[in-house]
């Protein structure tokens, strides 16, 4: 059984911040990352909480990063906002982009931020669920280091690739999806890695093609994409849309930057806002919404189904007063980091 320390949410997003503050990262840089794993912790998604903070010490250490830098605002057309994250982390530049990309899905009814020269470790879902709570629908995408072989190969060349969804409501949380295009997330295989465990069936292939369920023998090959060549498609979507379409890196010329294996993929992600109140011919967002409100009770109304988000939105509940449970050992490392 792992030895655990019980931590709140504020000692959570101390230990990250004062980490990070100790690695050279300023003041902003550091609290938006912090924000962004306490977040994770809060939801019960440890894959992409304190988990994360080695990742970011690797990668400060090569010197590739800015973790001191400003991202740079401007807009490229009236509904196409551009953040220019001048080679630090993404969660600031997210943060810093919210603003913009709000406000012209408001004036122009749909509006999209690129994110250009970040590092991106974290997940998708904190920055879609942040534009759902002012009442607008949400996607993002960004792609990774390549991690995953095309349907049919075996050889890694896309990265996991995430998109994320969120959809508002009235009385309640936002409806929320964070998914990669592969069988599962990076961090799940390293995760089971470091707990001894080993992977289900059909999530990788060895270096020589073969099937395997051994994680380490997994990190050494290929993950493989959900649903064969549907994951396949939809992680070429991915490439295409925080790649090719805003200027920024692929999967495979993230790999080739991250020379040192920190993990830590330098590229770009994509934002999409869409304001319902300018969808409808009666400018008025509650009847897209109230509808939608319908849906969701047909699905609930079969026994053993529940929203997309429900478990973290239960998690929260739980953590916000109760805390979380970390592994000492890795409560001991970042401590010791810096």
């Amino acid at each position: 059984m792992t030895d655990t320390v019980h931590l709140s949410l504020e000692e959570v997003h101390a230990l990250a911040r004062d980490a990070l503050r100790r690695l050279g990262c300023s003041e902003p840089q550091a609290g938006a990352i912090a924000d962004t794993v306490t977040a994770a912790e809060r939801d019960e998604c440890q894959s992409h909480g304190l988990f994360r903070i080695p990742f970011y010490a690797r990668v400060i250490a090569t010197g590739r990063p800015d973790p001191r830098a400003e991202p740079e605002i401007s807009e490229l057309a009236p509904a196409v906002a551009r953040v220019d994250g001048r080679m630090g982390f993404a969660p600031l530049a997210l943060q810093r982009g919210a603003a913009p990309l709000a406000e012209r899905a408001r004036s122009q009814g749909i509006a999209a931020l690129s994110v250009n020269n970040v590092f991106h470790i974290a997940a998708l879902w904190p920055e879609v669920e942040r534009l759902a709570e002012q009442g607008l629908v949400a996607f993002a995408f960004t792609g990774a280091i390549n991690y995953v072989a095309p349907a049919g190969g075996t050889r890694p060349l896309f990265g996991t690739n995430p998109m994320a969804f969120a959809w508002p409501r009235e009385n309640g949380p936002p409806v929320v999806f964070d998914q990669a295009s592969s069988v599962s997330a990076r961090g799940e295989i390293q995760i089971r890695r470091r707990d001894g465990v080993s992977l289900p069936a059909g999530w990788a292939v060895g270096p020589d093609g073969a099937p395997t369920t051994d994680p380490d023998i997994a990190l050494k090959g290929a993950q493989l994409p959900f649903g064969g060549h549907k994951g396949s498609a939809i992680a070429m979507m991915v490439e295409l849309l925080a790649g090719a379409l805003i200027g920024d890196l692929f999967s495979y010329e993230a790999g080739e930057r991250d020379a040192d294996g920190t993990g830590a993929p330098q590229g770009g992600e994509l934002m999409i806002a869409i304001d319902p109140a300018r969808c409808t011919a009666g400018g008025e967002a509650t009847a897209s919404l109230g509808h939608a409100e319908q849906l969701f009770s047909r699905i609930l109304e079969q026994e053993g189904t529940r929203l997309p988000s429900q478990r973290r939105v239960d998690a929260r509940r739980r953590t916000l007063t109760a805390g979380v449970e970390v592994p000492r050992s890795l409560v001991e490392r970042i401590g010791a980091l810096g």
